[in-house]
């Protein structure tokens, strides 16, 4: 690949030679002695991104004054947030956020040509890698043949969008398919595909070593920042963008500094540290900032536990949390098969470059926390949200406060199970899951939890028969040492066989409960619980027969899949009745920290990584037999429900609009605080009677094989069907209903989609208010996809998480943040009020403050002021065009 450099005004560009090679790059050191402003205390992160405006500084795109912006960060106590722009260096997918990235390039091309354009110009400029790994679905567990079974519905279910992505990595350049079955795309990015500092070949020939950054389409992207390479999540559209060579355009962003001391004490695992982390970081407040971790404690933090720390950047809200490159670093590339002259050039790099973290590494932070790592005590998060911390203290007794402050349901209530010996209960944990990128990258937790699930097995426990059981590795290395230290044997007996290499329960993905079981639940309205080693655990999105939800390391899965119900205090009860007769507790089976090493370092090794990445991108039979029809455009199967060709291009014409302001606008949704991606588009799997449901039903679809809304992100049609579809969202125009509803034109309660529908009919614009933190969680552009198909044109919230704000400016939706203590409960919003906002039309400046009136259905009015939150220039100029797409689309046919 041949990477585009600046014209280097500033002299920057020098010669480094490391692993007998000699290779340019360019020198903040360098920049620095040119004048430009003193860069020697700032963050690693934030050196990452200086070093990209020294590489593109071009006068235009990139100035130098953008690079003087970087001295004078350290001197304005951490902050000048000025608008630059940022080019990463690769973009990485998976396929429920890549199939409808290229279905959106594939539209592009028909849509270029519709302006007389070059099909050939829509293909990526930088490397695209799109793992294959959200689509594996735990139809079956617990026995010896469930992930082969699982594997065979996966391709059953899926084969339309195999089939398209096997065309698009045919038809795109510098696009690569990881097939099914591999692993998970961050663990895969972690182990594989990331190289800390890579090097290309420039327009004029020469070798540029430069820092690994990336964006990618899953907020988890953020994990590969515990190898200090700088990445984070974006919207399939931000990411499209990215690849087109449209630059990301962001402010210089504060960077928090979290200063790690001590060691983790006997028994604690990465993951009760992440979670504490998770809760201490949401507290500080870093939306839209950087966090670096540093301090002496990271001598003693392998970098599997900064990559699950790193995993969780979206959970504690931070834009990433970077790690700097230290011997740990280049200890890891080592052990996970990088070329010993890559990691030559890593520790050269860092060190000439001033990103290497040695013992005097303390530079300037916008804020800073502290923790001491030998606070961290056993812990898990739940029952809604990842910050809500609870050290396994306090589990039972917040269960049972839960009950009755948020569930409003008495405790004690059973419910017998057609055909089985034993009764259901609120609290029962009915799946047990170890999943995820954020645990099973590490294996210290992963041999914790085989060993757990060894010392039960010799004392005859076994999971209790209600809870499904599942071990979804994110690569198959995991397998490799698992099998190599003799513990898959031991997890199989206790039910936790390998169901597929894959997101799964994280995602919802869970697959169905035993039928009686959830007849159980929904016959006594109970609260049953999901334990997975997950990043997410909010209301829906995990099964749709489980309220409550929480997360924990993968020893802690295996206990609660043992003792099987939340209302056990694990650290003072038994988990059940050992082989002998007597009661076995949690600290008769958890390992030592030295046991869990010991098996580590022995299982473990280099040649594991080498022999499972040999063949990363050849796939099994299944995915060689995958047959396509090569084309430079794709031909649209009119009868499928997986992929269609979205409305975005149809009809575009050469030259952009305007920004209107909105007049008369009715509300579709009022919605609370922490409504996230998962409620405005949910992933998981729906009903016949949900319009979704309806419009594969009319298509002969049978709900045996509906597969997902995340499956089905390929069809527009589907998704618009599936905006604020989540079953647990609740629209506070309505009283006490959960589920996508509102009310229509008449005021009679429908679903949102008919709403809409009939809203659109008679040309009326809709917006929806929301309260703190609108859109957190994942990345997922269809929440904003689906928001502009449906009509919306505005939203109006109190804050706005950092990826969705983007993403909904990027579809041409318009966010708002109340101002002066105003909110939609202050201003006693019912939903049946009208909407104008003014202040749009001419000349519209970056997160300026404009007049929004409000007609109440009593007829009075009130004029409030907003803060716009397009937030830069070229977001002014996305609105314009209809979308970011549209930019790129009309800059390409020009």
């Amino acid at each position: 690949m041949t990477v585009t450099v600046g014209h280097d005004s500033a002299k920057t560009r020098q010669t480094l030679t490391a692993g007998g090679k000699s290779v340019a790059y360019y020198s903040i050191p360098a920049a620095q002695a040119a004048g430009l402003g003193d860069f020697s205390n700032l963050p690693a992160a934030l050196k990452v991104v200086l070093e990209n405006m020294l590489r593109f500084e071009d006068g235009k795109t990139v100035s130098l004054d953008d690079i003087r912006a970087f001295g004078d960060w350290a001197k304005m106590g951490g902050k000048n947030p000025r608008e630059i722009a940022y080019r990463p260096a690769r973009v990485l997918m998976q396929d429920f956020t890549g199939v409808p990235a290229v279905v959106d390039l594939a539209a592009m091309r028909d849509g270029i040509l519709g302006l007389k354009g070059s099909a050939a110009k829509i293909n990526p400029l930088v490397p695209v890698d799109l793992v294959i790994d959200h689509s594996v679905m735990i139809d079956e567990f617990g026995t010896p043949r469930a992930f082969q079974a699982n594997v065979d519905r996966e391709y059953e279910r899926n084969m339309e969008r195999y089939v398209f992505l096997k065309w698009g990595q045919k038809a795109f350049n510098n696009f690569r398919v990881v097939p099914p079955g591999t692993g998970i795309c961050h663990q895969v990015n972690l182990e594989y595909l990331a190289q800390t500092v890579w090097t290309d070949t420039d327009q004029n020939g020469h070798e540029v070593a430069y820092p690994d950054t990336l964006v990618g389409t899953d907020s988890h992207t953020t994990m590969v920042n515990g190898l200090a390479v700088l990445g984070w999540g974006v919207g399939g559209i931000e990411a499209e963008a990215a690849m087109l060579g449209q630059p990301v355009s962001m402010l210089i962003p504060e960077v928090v500094g979290f200063k790690l001391t001590g060691t983790m004490r006997e028994g604690t695992t990465a993951t009760d540290l992440v979670l504490k982390v998770v809760q201490m970081l949401r507290k500080h407040g870093v939306v839209n900032k950087f966090v670096e971790f540093y301090g002496e404690g990271l001598d003693h933090l392998p970098l599997a536990d900064r990559a699950t720390i790193a995993n969780m950047a979206p959970e504690y809200g931070a834009t990433c949390g970077f790690f700097p490159i230290d011997d740990e670093t280049l200890r890891y590339l080592r052990q996970t098969g990088r070329d010993e002259a890559r990691i030559a050039l890593v520790e050269a790099y860092a060190k000439a470059n001033g990103m290497w973290r040695g013992p005097d590494y303390n530079p300037v932070y916008t804020s800073t926390l502290h923790l001491d790592m030998s606070e961290i005590v056993p812990a898990i998060s739940g029952p809604k949200r990842p910050q809500d911390y609870l050290p396994l203290t306090d589990a039972k007794a917040s269960f049972a406060k839960e009950m009755e402050a948020s569930f409003k349901r008495p405790l004690g209530v059973e419910v017998a199970v057609k055909g089985e010996d034993y009764k259901l209960s609120s609290g029962k944990v009915v799946i047990a899951s170890i999943t995820s990128c954020t645990n099973t990258s590490n294996p210290y937790v992963l041999i914790g939890a085989g060993l757990v699930a060894r010392k039960a097995r010799a004392l005859g426990l076994t999971r209790k028969p209600w809870v499904k059981t599942s071990l979804a590795p994110g690569s198959q290395v995991v397998s490799e040492y698992l099998n190599a230290a003799g513990l898959q044997e031991d997890l199989d007996a206790v039910g936790f066989n390998l169901v597929g290499y894959g997101c799964t329960t994280c995602i919802g993905n869970s697959g169905p409960l035993q039928p009686e079981i959830s007849a159980a639940i929904a016959e006594g309205d109970l609260v049953a619980t999901a334990v997975l080693s997950g990043n997410r655990n909010f209301e829906g999105r995990i099964s749709p027969d489980v309220r409550a939800n929480y997360l924990a390391s993968p020893p802690l899965v295996v206990a609660y899949a043992l003792a099987g119900d939340m209302n056990i205090d694990l650290t003072t009860e038994p988990l059940g009745t050992g082989k002998d007769g007597k009661p076995v507790y949690l600290k008769d089976i958890w390992p030592t920290n030295k046991e869990i090493a010991d098996l580590v370092h022995a299982t473990v090794t280099r040649e594991a990584f080498l022999k499972k990445y040999a063949d990363v991108f050849k796939g099994d039979e299944k995915w060689q037999g995958v047959q396509i029809t090569e084309a430079e455009t794709y031909d649209w199967p009119a009868e499928s429900t997986y992929i269609q060709n979205p409305p975005y291009f149809r009809g575009m014409a050469k030259t952009p609009g305007t920004i209107k302001n909105i007049k008369n606008a009715r509300v579709l949704a009022l919605l609370g605080d922490m409504i996230t991606t998962d409620h405005i588009s949910p992933a998981g799997s729906f009903k016949p009677t949900t319009p979704a449901g309806k419009y594969l039903t009319e298509r002969g679809v049978e709900p045996r094989e509906f597969n997902s809304y995340g499956a089905r992100r390929g069809n527009h049609e589907v998704m618009m069907r599936g905006t604020f579809a989540n079953i647990r969202i609740k629209n506070e125009m309505l009283d006490g209903v959960e589920g996508g509803y509102t009310k229509g034109p008449d005021g009679a309660q429908t679903s949102i989609f008919d709403a809409s529908m009939a809203h659109q009919a008679n040309g009326t614009p809709l917006v929806i208010f929301g309260g703190i933190e609108y859109g957190a969680g994942s990345s997922r552009d269809w929440a904003a996809k689906g928001t502009a198909l449906l009509g919306v044109k505005a939203v109006i919230a109190e804050s706005f998480e950092r990826i969705h704000r983007s993403n909904l400016v990027g579809m041409g939706v318009i966010p708002f943040e109340f101002t002066n203590g105003d909110t939609r409960k202050s201003l006693g919003l019912k939903g049946d009020e009208t909407v104008s906002i003014e202040g749009l039309e001419g000349d519209l400046k970056p997160l300026s403050t404009v007049p929004c009136h409000i007609t109440y259905a009593d007829g009075t009015t009130k004029t409030i002021q907003i803060k716009c939150r397009i937030d830069t220039e070229i977001e002014i100029e996305y609105v314009e065009h209809g979308g970011v797409l549209h930019y790129v689309l009309r800059n390409l046919a020009a």
